[in-house]
């Protein structure tokens, strides 16, 4: 095959190229006859680079608008099989100042408390912090339990004059649904 035709096979093999861009080394040899280790680990490396490259310009730009997350972190959450908790902590200038990684859950929830979330945010001096959760459904809407913790953090953030500047759930595009995210802030609820 020329290399065109194994560009074809890799991209129908994963799905779509955000897919493709998550496989390792061994998913990539074992879909597509003829790519050796080596070659395989090349383009895992590649793809690699590339989403580095993409959230290193998004991590020094100022974060305001709940499509910047969802593209800073949608190549990473919108694949795992379980929901996972990420709080963006901001600077003054609404900068990324550091990420992370507050529990994985199971196909339907994850859990944490407020606290867990105003310690990170106190210990690294966030002047704001973003919540974002993906569901492994695709479907970004919602559901009581995310309205609860949203609504605890909110009025736990007014207290500690810590503001939370939004809580994003991350989806994947589908065809019916308007975004592939779902944003509180946007949606005016609990986050003013």
């Amino acid at each position: 095959c020329n290399v065109l035709e194994v560009a074809a096979k890799l991209k129908r093999a994963a799905g779509s190229l955000s897919a493709l861009g998550r496989w390792d080394a061994a998913e990539i040899m074992e879909s597509v006859k003829g790519i050796g280790p080596a070659k395989a680990a090349t383009l895992a490396a590649v793809f690699e680079l590339g989403q580095r490259a993409v959230k290193e310009q998004l991590v020094q730009k100022e974060i305001v608008t709940a499509q910047q997350v969802y593209d800073l972190l949608a190549g990473e959450l919108r694949y795992e099989s379980g929901e996972n908790l990420v709080v963006l902590l901001l600077d003054t200038h609404r900068r990324l100042l550091r990420r992370v990684n507050l529990g994985r859950g199971t196909l339907t929830n994850v859990m944490t408390h407020p606290r867990n979330i105003f310690r990170e945010a106190v210990i690294h001096h966030a002047a704001g912090f973003i919540i974002v959760h993906n569901h492994p459904s695709g479907r970004p809407v919602p559901s009581k339990a995310d309205d609860k913790l949203t609504e605890s953090v909110a009025a736990a953030a007014k207290i500690m004059c810590i503001p939370l500047v939004d809580h994003v759930i991350i989806g994947s595009p589908s065809e019916g649904q308007e975004l592939p995210y779902y944003s509180y802030r946007d949606h005016g609820r609990f986050i003013r």
